[in-house]
């Protein structure tokens, strides 16, 4: 099978968009028994409509009004300041509202992560610089599960390999859909990497 006719595949299998959903299905797999189950549903169908449904509506309305008019992915520069400034906004609400009922200190602080890594890529594009969301994504949630991974004892060996293959996997589809250069792939990894690192320090 030719790589190269898949590596589209790894694009939108980890978009930004799922990240977080799987994040949270991660970590509810592994801290199931700690929650009654109206718990966990309701923190999911939050995540899923703050960070997946919203923001997906709120592309269509941009492009609706002319002010985004590539695909979802949004390769143009000038496209990715008002949609990356609302998903700043759903995971602010997320972190402020959504996690006060329940205590989820792991995924309060990967959000929290998110939220910053948010803000710097908004930063860069105010300074004409387009680090990729993709590497960010990717970056985070590998990192997070390796953060749970010490923080239970619970080795997820394969699990972290897995995922450390595939930011090769996304960085290797963004430079052949020609969506990124290599140093806007390595912005990425390192915007996305610095604040879930730093965080560990709350609570690892």
């Amino acid at each position: 099978m030719d790589l190269k006719k898949i590596l589209p595949f790894f694009s939108y299998l980890f978009h930004p968009l799922f990240i977080s959903v799987y994040a949270a299905l991660f970590y509810f797999f592994v801290t199931k028994s700690f929650f009654y189950p109206y718990e966990i549903y309701l923190i999911l169908f939050q995540i899923s409509i703050l960070t997946v449904f919203l923001p997906i509506s709120m592309y269509f309305l941009l492009k609706s009004l002319g002010l985004a008019k590539s695909s979802i992915m949004l390769h143009e520069k000038k496209e990715r300041r008002l949609p990356l400034a609302f998903q700043a906004m759903f995971y602010l609400v997320l972190i402020q509202h959504s996690f006060s009922t329940v205590a989820v200190p792991e995924l309060y602080y990967f959000f929290l992560g998110a939220l910053i890594s948010t803000l710097l890529t908004l930063l860069l594009i105010v300074f004409r610089f387009k680090a990729s969301i993709h590497m960010i994504g990717i970056t985070g949630i590998t990192l997070f599960i390796m953060g749970i991974s010490i923080h239970y004892g619970i080795p997820f060996v394969s699990l972290t390999a897995f995922f450390i293959v595939s930011i090769g996997l996304v960085a290797s589809s963004r430079l052949y859909m020609q969506a990124h250069s290599m140093r806007e792939l390595l912005v990425g990894i390192i915007i996305g990497a610095l604040p879930q690192i730093g965080l560990w320090y709350f609570w690892l």
